[in-house]
């Protein structure tokens, strides 16, 4: 069992055997020692990085770890609401719902900062049904980028966002899976 998922055992808490609350050590309050030993695990896996690609705002953390650990390569997030300075015809603009939040928003990056042929790795902290990474991942394709993977913190393999990123051919990592949740209780896949 790795580190995180150590962690998880320890002070993650199963809701209604669906949700996962981490929000101690990783999406709330962030246990920077913990992150900084995940990014590094994560960043291991991949290479030739140009862009690192994320959802505001529980992906950033990540992403900007990741980014440290591939040589400070940039960092994009989408946005999920427009300001005063937004062009809005130069966004790339896409609706995602999310699973634990049971609503569906736009999210939007602006065209200057995904090029053509740039390799692009897509960050996020969780991945259920994996409509956030689909999101980005449509974003990236309109742009011509090139999707070198996905990392993620924390997957629900049984919730079918793995399925969806793999049926791509896209390469997936994530530092802990879950195969299920039984009686509350975290049951990770083998690896």
């Amino acid at each position: 069992m790795n580190l995180l998922e150590e962690r998880i055992k320890k002070d993650g808490k199963v809701i209604n055997n669906e949700i996962l609350k981490v929000d101690s050590f990783l999406n709330h309050q962030i246990d920077v020692e913990l992150l900084n030993k995940v990014c590094k695990e994560l960043a291991s896996k991949f290479n030739g990085v140009d862009k690192i690609i994320t959802v505001e705002t529980s992906g950033i953390a990540y992403a900007v770890g990741i980014s440290q650990h591939l040589g400070n390569v940039p960092v994009v997030f989408a946005k999920k609401s427009k300001s005063l300075i937004t062009d809005e015809k130069n966004l790339y603009v896409k609706e995602v719902k999310s699973f634990t939040r049971k609503t569906s928003s736009q999210i939007y990056i602006d065209k200057s900062y995904i090029k053509e042929n740039e390799r692009c790795l897509i960050v996020d902290d969780f991945l259920a049904e994996g409509n956030a990474t689909m999101g980005l991942v449509a974003i990236c394709e309109n742009a011509k980028a090139v999707i070198t993977g996905v990392a993620i913190v924390i997957e629900k393999k049984f919730q079918g966002g793995r399925k969806r990123i793999l049926e791509k051919g896209i390469h997936l990592e994530s530092m802990a899976v879950i195969e299920k949740f039984v009686n509350n209780e975290v049951i990770f896949a083998e690896k």
